[in-house]
């Protein structure tokens, strides 16, 4: 096996990075360095939602799955990119009509790609399109459980219902969010990674999302 390219799906993380509203920001600060001590260590503080992450059961449902109970085959699987750009404007809820029928089954990783990470960094970014619960459900029904999204939520920003958290989260399902490069995943049956720190007990957490083009 042969891993011909590397699509990196992940936002970099620095003090200057956008948060969802009411989030923590990340701060670095020196513990170590060579000049004192010989070696360079920082202490890093932020959100478990910091980022590209992905969001555990846990995070909306009393008694879900934290995410270092989760399964690490639930991260990793065979990606399949939704693109929705041509439906999904501002504010939009997306549904299952936006990327018609599509082969996606138990084990593969849904990406929808709504081109809003073109927006990370500025106000625009959080008026992104979001997740139906019929969508939401249509992925289910075919076995998915693991999703992800180029917006910083699958539900609205600053909506309280939480609606595609609570469906996705009832049947076990992960969410990854503020994923970007969508666009260049045009090879087909990427394999794409989303594994997270395993941080214990937490709702989320931090991940370094790649999507490879494999030759077997």
């Amino acid at each position: 096996m042969r891993v011909r390219r590397i699509v990196d799906l992940t936002h970099v993380v620095s003090p200057d990075i956008q948060v969802y509203p009411g989030d923590p920001a990340p701060t670095f600060t020196p513990h170590a360095t060579l000049g004192a001590d010989g070696f360079e260590l920082t202490r890093i503080d932020m959100g478990s939602q910091t980022g590209t992450h992905v969001d555990a059961p846990r995070h909306v449902r009393r008694g879900g799955a934290a995410i270092d109970a989760v399964a690490p085959e639930v991260f990793v699987g065979r990606g399949v990119v939704l693109d929705v750009r041509a439906g999904a404007g501002p504010g939009a809820l997306v549904g299952p009509d936006l990327w018609g029928e599509c082969a996606l089954g138990p084990g593969d990783i849904a990406l929808v790609l709504t081109g809003w990470s073109q927006y990370f960094g500025t106000d625009h970014y959080f008026e992104h399109p979001a997740l139906s619960v019929g969508a939401c459900r249509w992925l289910l029904d075919r076995g998915v459980r693991a999703i992800g999204i180029d917006a910083p939520s699958v539900d609205p920003t600053g909506g309280e219902l939480l609606a595609a958290h609570h469906v996705l989260a009832e049947a076990g399902a992960i969410i990854c969010e503020n994923l970007r490069n969508l666009e260049e995943v045009d090879f087909a049956d990427p394999l794409v990674s989303l594994l997270p720190i395993p941080f214990a007990g937490a709702d989320g957490a931090p991940v370094r999302a790649v999507a490879m083009d494999v030759e077997n």
